[in-house]
């Protein structure tokens, strides 16, 4: 899998890849990531990339130009390319997206800033428009990092055990359920018995009713959900 960003601030985006499990998928060669600077691509002399807003308001908008012809450049070198751009201004990106953006060979993420894009830069490229949440951020690339982490989990042997995927939160509808390491007492706090029987079948049942416990008492509009 390749992974562009696209953002006026490639170095926020590239720290992240430097470590951990992410770091040991980049190096094995599970995927690769690039940064597109639209500033790179503007026709002004002083490279701006953004102003104001058509109609009056405040703050400044990133000037349709700049990305278009990013955008058109990677479209032109990569024409199978998944597009999404990232803003508040949309549907909530979930679990089953991230699953089914892993079978896409190159995905790009465009991160927004100031007040987001000129709108006509979304209508003639994006393929899917993702938010992370009710709530505004000071750009997209933080969004986009989610995203991609959240896709790169679901490709093959990026995770050391790909069998953890099927007991995560937000499959089948449900949070997770409450999970516990050594020792098993803990100033005085206790792991459950019931994990410790031995007995695996009861040790998933009962697994399957904390989850759905959890899930009715944090998230009871997953319920809901499965249940429509």
């Amino acid at each position: 899998m390749r992974l562009t960003f696209i953002t006026l601030f490639p170095n926020l985006v590239a720290p992240y890849f430097e470590d951990s499990i992410l770091k040991r998928a980049k190096e094995s060669g599970l995927f690769e990531f690039e940064t597109l600077n639209p500033r790179d691509y503007s026709a002004d002399k002083w490279l701006k990339t953004d102003d104001s807003v058509t109609g009056g308001g405040a703050g400044m908008v990133m000037t349709p130009q700049p990305l278009f012809d990013t955008l058109s450049d990677l479209k032109r070198k990569a024409p199978k390319t998944r597009i999404l751009f990232m803003t508040p201004c949309a549907k909530r990106f979930k679990a089953k997206d991230a699953k089914r953006l892993a079978r896409f060979e190159r995905v790009a993420f465009v991160c927004g800033r100031y007040e987001g894009f000129d709108e006509r830069a979304i209508e003639v490229f994006a393929d899917e428009v993702f938010s992370i949440g009710d709530f505004v951020l000071t750009g997209g690339e933080l969004p986009a990092l989610m995203c991609a982490d959240a896709i790169l989990r679901f490709v093959p042997n990026v995770l050391g055990n790909a069998s953890s995927l099927g007991v995560e939160s937000f499959e089948r509808d449900l949070l997770e359920a409450p999970v516990f390491t050594k020792p098993c007492v803990f100033r005085d706090q206790t792991t459950p018995s019931e994990l410790l029987s031995g007995n695996h079948k009861a040790i998933a049942a009962f697994r399957a009713r904390l989850a759905t416990l959890k899930t009715r008492y944090f998230r009871p509009d997953l319920l809901k959900q499965s249940d429509a």
